[in-house]
């Protein structure tokens, strides 16, 4: 016959689970009538990475983006070529000195320079159009060439003459293969076509 002392002492000790799972419930869930948020996590609850911010406030918000590497140091301005001055301005402060020079390394030492809009001097041309010129001389004007610019641009056409002695009878076409100018472009080929002509150094 079992000891009823006993069976009141297992009566009324509660197991852990019976003590435990109330109050747990209570704390996450409370019984209300009433829809009520938890913080028991569900297999239902969205990323807060990949929600909506404007519809969930819980959402991450995107990380914002950098500024932009010319917001943090301008970027340097290249400096402008003296090929982009004005035609006339580039042409008296930069090629006549540079020709001159130039000229003058070869050997000629009395080489006179100037530049002048006037009639192309060629022998059985009837134009009357004047155009920028630059004309070089020396050996008292026995020795003399002009280099045409009718476009008024370096980049445009461009022709040579020379002489001796009397008016040219041709007019060449002057570096018209190139497709971007330069001041060494100009100074070199004009040294080389006279040096063609054998104008320069002991000639």
């Amino acid at each position: 016959m079992a000891d009823p002392t006993n069976q009141n002492q297992a009566d009324a000790i509660p197991s852990t689970v019976e003590q435990k799972a109330p109050s747990v419930s209570e704390e996450n869930a409370p019984s209300t009538s009433e829809a009520v948020a938890t913080n028991i996590p569900t297999a239902n609850t969205p990323d807060p990475a990949s929600a909506n911010p404007e519809t969930n406030p819980n959402a991450a918000k995107p990380a914002e983006k950098p500024a932009p590497a010319a917001a943090k140091a301008a970027k340097k301005e290249k400096a402008p070529s003296v090929e982009d001055k004005p035609f006339v301005e580039f042409m008296e402060q930069d090629y006549l000195p540079a020709l001159q020079k130039a000229i003058a390394s070869e050997g000629v030492k009395d080489l006179q320079l100037s530049f002048a809009k006037q009639k192309l001097p060629v022998a059985g041309l009837s134009s009357s159009e004047e155009c920028w010129q630059v004309i070089g001389s020396w050996q008292g004007g026995q020795r003399q060439f002009n280099v045409y610019f009718p476009d008024e641009d370096i980049q445009g056409k461009k022709g040579f003459s020379c002489n001796e002695g009397r008016r040219p009878s041709t007019l060449e076409s002057f570096l018209i293969d190139e497709r971007k100018i330069t001041l060494d472009m100009l100074v070199s080929r004009l040294v080389y076509r006279l040096n063609g002509q054998k104008w320069l150094g002991r000639n």
